[in-house]
C-alpha cells in the first residue's frame, strides 16, 4: 500500500470517530411529560424542551422570577410546551435580554424535581429588521468556578 492510501484511511477513520463522538452527546426535543418519564428512569441527559413563555390576556408574562438586587444569577418563568403543560424553569444566570419579546423559546437542560433545569435558553423573537421573520439569540448560563 502506498502512503497516500494509509493516510487517507486515517484520515477517514478519525472523521467517524468524531461524527460518532459528537453523535452520542446529542440532545433530543422532548415535552415536559416525556422529560418527566425520563427524569424518572434515571435519565440526566440534556433534552431540548419548545415552547412559549406563559402570559395573561394582555400579553405580559405571568410567573416569572428575577430580582437582580437580590440574586442576579437566578431567574424563574413558566413555559408552556407544544402539549400545553406548563413547567416552572429554573435558569441559574441573568435573564436573557429581550426575553418578553420572545415568539418561541427553547430551553436546554433537565428536570429536577419540581422544576426545569435549564443550562442554555435560545430565543426566537421577531426579527427588528425585517417584518415576519424570526430571530435566534442564544443564552447559555455562565457559573462561576472555584
Amino acid at each position: 500500500m502506498k502512503l497516500s492510501h494509509i493516510l487517507g484511511i486515517v484520515v477517514i477513520a478519525v472523521a467517524i470517530g468524531i461524527i460518532v463522538s459528537t453523535a452520542g452527546d446529542a440532545s433530543s426535543y422532548v415535552t415536559f411529560k416525556q422529560a418527566t418519564a425520563l427524569a424518572q428512569d434515571g435519565d440526566d441527559k440534556m433534552i431540548h424542551v419548545v415552547g412559549k413563555v406563559k402570559k395573561n390576556e394582555q400579553g405580559q408574562i405571568v410567573d416569572m422570577l428575577y430580582n437582580p438586587a437580590i440574586d442576579p444569577n437566578h431567574f424563574e418563568f413558566t413555559l408552556v410546551d407544544n402539549d400545553n403543560h406548563a413547567q416552572k424553569v429554573v435558569y441559574n444566570s441573568p435573564k436573557p435580554q429581550d426575553f418578553e419579546r420572545s415568539e418561541q423559546v427553547v430551553i436546554i437542560g433537565s428536570i429536577q424535581g419540581d422544576h426545569f433545569q435549564c443550562n442554555k435558553i435560545l430565543l426566537k423573537c421577531p426579527s427588528k429588521y425585517q417584518d415576519g421573520k424570526l430571530e435566534t439569540t442564544e443564552h447559555e448560563a455562565k457559573t462561576a468556578q472555584l
